[in-house]
């Protein structure tokens, strides 16, 4: 019984020693009311009360911070000395590389927050663009042995970790052509797979349908090594020699392909401007075959008999001969009368002659005047008048040009050019030939009748109109 009671007596004096040792704080000098984090309900159950500051340690809690759970970074129940350093809690991939300032990348956030890590990627030496924008980091900063770098000092050539795709490309075969490994004159960071080498610098710029054409199409069997011909009939000569309209190699045709033909359009235009030749009018429209019907293209004659002869002997559909053309003195100079215009109806121009036309001469047929086909080497004879009008000198009545014998140089009397408008207007008798008065005498106005009261031009009506039938003017040159 004894011993019972001095059990008693001893956990009685040792229950306050222990609940003095439970109230002692395990978090050291934390000087902060238990329910700020702990709760009757149960005690190891933490909840955060919203009046808990954490801005007042030094170390705000922002971003993916705000739930975190506290052992995540306080380690020890003494949150005394806590290090705030971002590597204290996040392991370093970088393994030192890249100090210790790991805000330069990551954010509280995310700790892969990778529009930091881009912006901040801007600033070294390899920008980042197109599909590297979107690339894992570690595809490019693949893990090192310990004791290689790999952050820092890193190749920023393309080979350096596209050098497997440099190796099994195959079409074209890079590494069998001596490829350089300078990625970029073929590829871009946007569209890697869709290579475009820059051709203007090879001295052959690609334009037209040659910018949109396989590379194997010209270097045949993925052969870039060998050097191939600037020249268009060096990948086009099977259409050269194939060509049967015109036939390109029997007529000896050049083979500057550029003449004829372009890379937008491989239909052929050639550019007659540059011949000697230029098309105009209706050639513009002919086909080539109609002119080089006998398969001759170089040192064709120019001129418009050589193409035109049939139309001129009129044989070229006609049902007779032209009655015009045929004659032998007419002239195979086309351009003469005709154009390329309207080869038909035909003009000559006069204009260019010796004998211009005026008056009525313009609307005379051809043949009024050149009878007989006289056209060519005689326009000294027909220039003159009496060639054309020798019916009307000898048929002439009022007066009588023969009767008189008048000279057959029409343009003494009929003289001007608005005779050529009406052949009896304006008729005035030179002065040789009227000595005795002017025609103009007592208002006659060259109307010979006016005295002259017959065909016999030696007699007048002097004597009626201002002398008796004495007088002896006319006879003597005195009048009684």
């Amino acid at each position: 019984m004894k011993r019972l009671i001095l059990f008693g007596l001893t956990l009685l004096l040792a229950a306050p020693l222990a609940a003095q040792e439970r109230t002692r704080s395990p978090h050291g000098e934390l000087k902060l009311d238990c329910i700020a984090c702990h709760r009757s309900e149960g005690w190891t159950q933490v909840t955060i009360s919203r009046s808990f500051n954490h801005n007042k340690f030094g170390f705000p809690l922002i971003g993916a911070h705000t739930t975190a759970a506290c052992r995540a970074c306080h380690q020890s129940l003494d949150f005394k000395g806590t290090p705030t350093t971002c590597a204290s809690c996040h392991e370093d991939a970088h393994r030192g590389e890249l100090g210790a300032d790991c805000v330069r990348c990551h954010t509280t956030r995310s700790f892969i927050d990778r529009g930091r890590m881009a912006r901040a990627h801007q600033l070294t030496r390899f920008a980042l663009e197109g599909a590297h924008l979107a690339t894992d980091c570690t595809a490019c900063h693949a893990p090192t042995e310990q004791g290689h770098l790999q952050f820092v000092a890193r190749s920023a050539d393309c080979v350096s970790c596209h050098r497997q795709n440099y190796l099994t490309a195959k079409a074209p075969d890079h590494l069998q052509n001596n490829f350089p490994q300078d990625c970029t004159q073929c590829h871009s960071v946007t569209l890697w797979t869709t290579a475009r080498f820059n051709h203007d610098a090879s001295g052959f710029p690609l334009t037209g349908t040659h910018a949109h054409t396989a590379c194997d199409q010209c270097h045949k069997n993925s052969n870039f090594q060998t050097p191939l011909s600037n020249q268009c009939v060096g990948c086009h000569l099977d259409k050269y020699n194939a060509t049967a309209s015109p036939p390109h190699a029997s007529s000896q045709f050049g083979t500057d392909c550029v003449l004829c033909h372009n890379t937008t359009d491989w239909t052929a235009a050639f550019d007659h401007s540059k011949s000697q030749f230029p098309l105009t009018g209706g050639h513009q429209a002919l086909n080539c075959v109609q002119c080089h019907a006998d398969g001759v293209y170089s040192g064709k004659p120019t001129d418009c008999f050589s193409c035109h002869q049939k139309d001129y002997d009129g044989t070229n559909g006609a049902p007779v001969p032209d009655p015009v053309h045929t004659m032998p003195s007419f002239v195979t100079t086309c351009t003469n009368c005709h154009n390329t215009v309207a080869w038909s109806p035909s003009t000559f121009k006069h204009s260019n002659t010796t004998f211009k036309l005026t008056g009525t001469h313009i609307t005379t047929p051809c043949v009024k005047c050149h009878v007989n086909g006289l056209y060519k080497g005689t326009q000294g004879t027909l220039t003159t008048c009496q060639v054309c009008h020798l019916t009307d000198y000898t048929n002439a009545v009022n007066p009588s040009h023969t009767q008189y014998s008048w000279p057959q140089t029409c343009i003494t009397c009929h003289s001007g050019a608005s005779n050529t408008v009406a052949w009896d207007a304006g008729v005035t008798l030179p002065t040789q030939y009227h000595s005795m008065f002017s025609a103009r005498h007592q208002g006659a106005n060259n109307v010979c009748s006016q005295c002259h009261i017959t065909t016999d031009l030696k007699q007048s009506t002097c004597s009626s109109h201002h002398h008796p039938p004495s007088c002896t003017f006319l006879s003597q040159g005195t009048c009684d």
